[in-house]
């Protein structure tokens, strides 16, 4: 803890202090308007929602506005419910908000893979006729649309995602499924879809190229500060990380996802595959090795975490070993 001599020491470093955040929010308003910017954009003059209705000249929404829609929902929804009785449901109706994008957005990408499928039919049939032309054109102008609407709602997402992180101190984590964006947060990627990216070299998005740093530790855990400070010495030293965690939504892996989303770190998460009975834990540590991390992070929890350790070690990675009964107190907080 600082300490200082006099109030001039204070007021001096409570107004760099308050300088920082101000920057801080000015850096984080200004990326959020550029994605928005580059979201929204209108890749013809025309659009086409559906393979049945016509071309329409529609615009996209106002950047600024959408952006400030989101904002002012996400923010509302806490101060609303702050200090009442209800403020612990605001995470949850909030969450829920997030996810609505995310879903929305997929359903989207769906249609959006249909019409992609049929205009690469459609290339590999060449036909010479005007009907052919018309309805190549038509395909690709709704392909085309489709992909517009996507981008713009994963923006939003990961907008309403970012104001969520801000408030609960936690990252939106779908309930299933991969979130894969190079928007506002960090990408967050299910273990399964990562290798399958990797073997098969589908999409970069889903293939994060960058050194690996591998992260577990047990259910029950309060000292965020310690695993911040060891995470934030990593990233400075290597600043392109992929933090590769085994997926629990408490504790240590909860705390590890909330650096990563604060940091903009890519995460990849690592969840059991059900199918293996006792031996899933086990089976992912050794798939989590087989990516030869340059470091990791391990948290005393239990047997699992024990296993993953002695891998990393017979690996030869360089070890990050915290335990339980070296946790800084849990720091009491009091209401003014």
């Amino acid at each position: 803890m600082a300490t200082f001599n006099n109030f001039s020491d204070l007021a001096r470093t409570m107004a760099d202090t308050r300088a920082m955040q101000i920057a801080d929010e000015t850096r984080a308003d200004e990326r959020v308007q550029r994605t928005y910017e580059g979201s929204f954009i209108e890749g013809s003059e025309m659009a086409k929602l559906s393979i049945v209705d016509a071309a329409e000249k529609l615009d996209m929404p106002d950047p600024e506005q959408a952006a400030a829609a989101v904002d002012l929902m996400m923010r509302t929804l806490f101060d609303v419910f702050r200090d009442t009785r209800m403020e612990e449901f605001a995470a949850d109706l909030a969450w829920g908000f997030v996810n609505s994008f995310h879903m929305v957005s997929k359903r989207v990408e769906g249609r959006e893979d249909d019409a992609a499928k049929k205009l690469g039919e459609m290339a590999r049939a060449f036909d010479p006729s005007e009907i052919y032309a018309n309805e190549l054109e038509e395909t690709q102008l709704l392909c085309q649309t489709l992909e517009g609407c996507r981008e713009a709602l994963e923006c939003m997402r990961d907008h309403a995602g970012e104001v969520y992180r801000a408030e609960t101190g936690r990252p939106f984590s779908t309930t299933r499924g991969s979130k894969v964006s190079s928007k506002l947060t960090a990408s967050m990627i299910e273990g399964a879809d990562y290798l399958a990216a990797r073997a098969a070299k589908k999409r970069e998005q889903h293939n994060p190229t960058g050194p690996i740093v591998a992260f577990s530790g047990g259910a029950n855990w309060h000292d965020h500060e310690s695993l911040y400070e060891r995470l934030d010495q990593i990233q400075r030293r290597i600043p392109n990380m992929v933090l590769v965690t085994t997926a629990q939504m408490k504790g240590c892996d909860a705390i590890a996802a909330a650096w990563a989303a604060s940091r903009d770190v890519k995460l990849v998460l690592f969840r059991l595959d059900r199918r293996l009975g006792n031996r899933a834990g086990f089976v992912r540590n050794e798939r989590i090795t087989a990516l030869n991390p340059v470091e990791a992070i391990v948290c005393e929890g239990s047997g699992v975490q024990l296993d993953f350790a002695r891998k990393l070690r017979n690996a030869g990675v360089p070890l990050h070993v915290f335990r339980v009964a070296e946790q800084r107190p849990v720091a009491t907080a009091r209401r003014a």
